[in-house]
């Protein structure tokens, strides 16, 4: 049988709430095994412990799959949390439904612009928003927002969705609802403002001060490793509930998410799956983003080179485990002090979730879209190690290694296709080069403040440890990378 509200489930399964008894509050786009195993699962806590009518309507944007897994399931699926010891499981009732907007975004803006709706989530990725960095608006020339500036009345982008429910929900004399990226990238709430209010001044006048007068835009932290769910999940799933399960996701028992608490028309009680609600949450994604992303950049760029498949993989490879542990330390030493954080202890922490054997978090997953995530999780804390007098040769060694991976070169693993949204300019660039070719190269393409490629040290580090890279085989490099790592500790 498949997964339902008819299913007989164990009573320690159960969601801890009667789901049909709880209306819609919040619509999510982009649902993905991230949101389901982050923002649904900590909705589904919230639930259990203070009610509301605070259920999600998943919408994925561009595949069927997520509703047609989910909608025969009325909704529910397994969460599988797994560490060294086993997998404990729970089935979620956060989700009321699931649409897909593809085609046909009629259905998505009208729970946008109903009046129930009171918050809007995105996991969508950032290379799916269409932001502008260096103007702090929308990128007209981003496929999605420039079909959508062209036909605002049948969005398919997350900026066209956005403005034109806020659009409906204006002409119907509705507040606005608050907006939250849920999404990995730094100052997610204002660069996502800012987007979505140039967006609207370009087709809306009007409705571009009405946002930006009325509507909230929380910035958030997450942090939960979730990788994507296989045969196994599903069957550990069945094996667990009695009953198919096609929509199961799986991920560790570890869950963070700060939120910068701006909700004019209220939220879930979040805290009770662990969020953390402050004033301000750029310290905490400073932390995450030089900590645990960069460590995670450095480890899938050279762990991918040198043969491992898993992040478990890595950390089982002790001269690798060991520069990671190098990059936490340096990134950790250039980081202000946090109040109710020992970076110590979450480095520990860190080093331990990455070596969890249940999890399998693929390194080539982890190693996508590398000039869009270097520039937060390695470049911008250089600044910081030169003014601290903290080392920055291990910034170069996750820098030199990103660039082994964008220039194709294969003279130690398999062939692989770049993902990227820059692939085509970078393997234009980087193919076949040498190592200063390819530094010279990416210093001039934007992707890195000025600054980084300007620092003379620092270039001269990525350029001798890349060329060597591009030499030999990532494992001798690793291993003798991991000696100097010892003779400086």
């Amino acid at each position: 049988m498949r997964l339902s509200s008819a299913t007989d489930l164990p009573a320690e399964l159960r969601p801890g709430y009667d789901p049909q008894a709880h209306g819609t509050g919040i619509v999510h786009l982009g649902l993905g095994a991230f949101a389901r195993a982050h923002l649904a699962a900590a909705t589904d806590a919230a639930l259990a412990q203070a009610g509301g009518d605070w259920r999600i309507l998943g919408v994925s944007l561009r595949s069927s799959a997520p509703a047609e897994e989910l909608t025969p399931q009325d909704g529910l699926y397994t969460l599988i949390e797994r560490d060294g010891t086993g997998a404990k499981a729970r089935v979620i009732g956060a989700l009321s439904g699931a649409i897909c907007s593809a085609g046909d975004p009629g259905p998505a803006l009208a729970a946008m612009a109903d009046a129930g709706c009171r918050i809007v989530t995105l996991t969508v990725t950032e290379k799916a928003y269409g932001l502008n960095r260096a103007t702090r608006g929308c990128d007209p020339d981003h496929p999605a927002v420039a079909a959508d500036l062209a036909a605002p009345d049948r969005p398919q982008g997350v900026l066209g969705l956005i403005v034109r429910a806020l659009e409906m929900r204006r002409a119907g004399g509705l507040a606005p609802f608050t907006v939250l990226c849920c999404d990995n990238l730094p100052e997610n709430g204002p660069l996502l403002r800012g987007a979505v209010i140039d967006f609207a001044r370009r087709i809306y006048p009007g409705l571009a001060d009405w946002i930006a007068a009325e509507t909230s835009f929380p910035a958030t932290m997450v942090d939960r490793i979730t990788p994507a769910p296989t045969d196994a999940t599903r069957a550990e799933a069945a094996r667990l509930t009695g009953a198919e399960d096609l929509a199961a996701v799986e991920t560790e028992p570890f869950l963070q998410w700060v939120i910068e608490d701006s909700f004019p028309l209220g939220r879930p009680a979040w805290e009770a799956g662990g969020a953390l609600f402050v004033p301000e949450v750029t310290p905490y994604e400073e932390m995450k983003l030089r900590m645990l992303n960069g460590s995670h950049s450095l480890l899938a760029y050279a762990g991918f080179h040198a043969g491992h498949r898993y992040v478990r993989d890595v950390m089982a490879d002790p001269a690798l485990a060991a520069l990671v542990r190098r990059h936490l330390s340096a990134a950790a030493a250039t980081l202000a002090e946090l109040p109710g954080i020992d970076l110590g202890a979450y480095s520990d922490a860190l080093a331990a979730r990455f070596g969890n054997p249940a999890i399998a978090h693929e390194t080539f997953q982890i190693a996508m879209d590398g000039s869009e995530k270097m520039p937060q999780r390695i470049f911008a804390a250089l600044p910081e190690a030169r003014s601290r007098g903290v080392a920055t040769r291990s910034f170069a060694f996750a820098t030199a290694a990103w660039l082994r991976h964008a220039s194709g070169a294969t003279h130690d693993c398999p062939p692989y296709e770049l993902r990227d949204p820059r692939a085509a300019e970078l393997t234009a660039a980087f193919r076949g080069r040498d190592a200063a070719e390819i530094v010279a190269a990416v210093a001039s393409m934007g992707i890195a403040p000025p600054g980084v490629f300007a620092d003379e040290g620092f270039r001269e580090e990525t350029q001798a440890l890349l060329a060597d890279m591009l030499a030999r085989s990532m494992t001798d490099v690793i291993a003798d990378e991991a000696r100097v790592a010892a003779a400086c500790a």
